[in-house]
């Protein structure tokens, strides 16, 4: 569990003559990652999802999650990508699970197919308003399904046998009145059989802390993940936190100003700010980061490096 600085230790760092990337390259403790996918829609970017697998599959992260599309259109997609990770490969897979534009029968066959399957982990989401709302539109589950992810936890533990991750918005979701709320909505997911948290991407160093050490004061203990998101398309990073709230700091805007037709140079930028992110967050006593790939290893490879995360040897 991470737990902010002493003052001793906010003075060290203050007077280091290294920055925290820097300093991240001197510790010798090693983080737990973890990695998101997308389950793909075609033959070529198949290919490229298993290129990325292979790529960050020897890091040995604690698990990979594979997301479930809008109104559950990926269903069945997120479930041969799951279980082929699980045939193919010694990944721990967590299967993303929403409870939108599904019955309650439905849903709760699927938990049972994936615990078959000899998957035991889920990542238990509400999900977006289908019809292409998107987060923050109007939801309205139906009346033959669960209402939210309290619910669907309480399903997944009743089946049984589940590791089940929930969500987090750091920066209040988009459709609470409050983070207080946010607190309260979380602590039902953990009553319901939550283990841990995984946040939205941010950038805002200090919103994320504040956030910690208020879910913290309420008494929450389960673990709290980052979520990083290495992200070198300004454009589209812009219409993501447009949708679900994470603010843009000005220096990130100044950081890809006039870079549209230079896309090395934005990755470069990319990797830079999420391992500083990252290297920061390792300093509060963070030791779990969850990572948002896009299906693409290059820079989430990069970061973890940076952290000491290193290919382990094989025998």
């Amino acid at each position: 569990m991470s737990k902010p600085l002493s003052l001793s230790e906010a003075r060290a760092l203050l007077l280091s003559p290294l920055g925290p990337v820097a300093r991240a390259g001197q510790d010798t403790s090693r983080p737990r990652v973890s990695f998101e996918f997308f389950p793909p829609k075609s033959d070529e970017a198949e290919a490229n999802l298993w290129k990325a697998i292979q790529r960050l599959a020897p890091l040995n992260p604690a698990f990979v999650s594979v997301t479930y599309g809008a109104g559950g259109s990926t269903r069945e997609r997120t479930h041969r990508t799951v279980t082929r990770i699980l045939a193919e490969t010694e990944l721990k897979p967590a299967a993303h699970l929403t409870c939108v534009d599904a019955s309650r029968e439905e849903v709760d066959q699927v938990i049972r197919d994936y615990k078959a399957s000899g998957v035991d982990h889920i990542v238990a989401l509400r999900g977006d308003p289908p019809g292409g709302a998107g987060i923050g539109g109007v939801y309205q589950p139906r009346a033959d399904g669960y209402a939210n992810a309290t619910e669907l936890a309480q399903a997944i533990s009743r089946v049984g046998g589940f590791d089940i991750t929930v969500g987090v918005y750091p920066e209040r979701h988009p459709e609470s009145p409050s983070i207080e709320h946010d607190i309260d909505v979380l602590k039902a997911k953990i009553d319901a059989g939550a283990t841990r948290a995984v946040s939205q991407f941010f950038f805002d160093m200090d919103a994320f802390l504040r956030f910690r050490d208020r879910v913290r004061a309420a008494g929450v203990t389960v673990p709290l993940i980052p979520g990083i998101m290495p992200v070198s398309n300004f454009n589209g990073l812009t219409r993501m936190c447009g949708a679900c709230g994470a603010s843009i700091p000005d220096w990130l805007k100044a950081h890809f100003d006039g870079l549209d037709d230079d896309p090395e140079t934005r990755k470069l930028l990319a990797a830079s700010v999420a391992a500083e992110t990252c290297a920061r967050l390792q300093e509060e006593g963070f030791q779990d980061f969850h990572f948002y790939t896009l299906n693409r290893a290059d820079l989430v490879y990069a970061i973890c490096r940076v952290l000491g995360v290193r290919e382990q040897a094989t025998a």
